[in-house]
């Protein structure tokens, strides 16, 4: 190999290196992971760690959603009762004894 080729190579390797430090930097300077994929060790278990707590939420989310909607069905029921004339509120009840 002759020294132009070699410069060549060396120079190359210093630039891909220069941008995978330079990207190491900016991931860390972000928070983002410098590793992408699963890992064993402290890292793996916090993603485990992360996906349970996301599906317990998902969970308590979609229970708290159900109770909004029957306590919205409530509040409709009451609202009706409230604004109802005494008449048609008497009739209804009778309508269900």
């Amino acid at each position: 190999m002759d020294t132009e080729t070699a410069g060549f190579v060396l120079s190359i390797i210093a630039i891909v290196m220069t941008a995978s430090i330079i990207k190491s930097f900016i991931r860390a300077k972000y928070g983002v992971p410098l590793h992408r994929g699963r890992r064993r060790g402290r890292h793996g278990e916090e993603t485990i760690e992360a996906e349970r707590q996301v599906s317990l939420l998902s969970n308590e989310n979609a229970e708290l959603k159900g109770q909004v909607g029957r306590l919205e069905e409530r509040i409709a029921v009451l609202e009706r009762i409230a604004t109802d004339k005494s008449r048609r509120l008497a009739d209804e009840i009778e309508n269900l004894r």
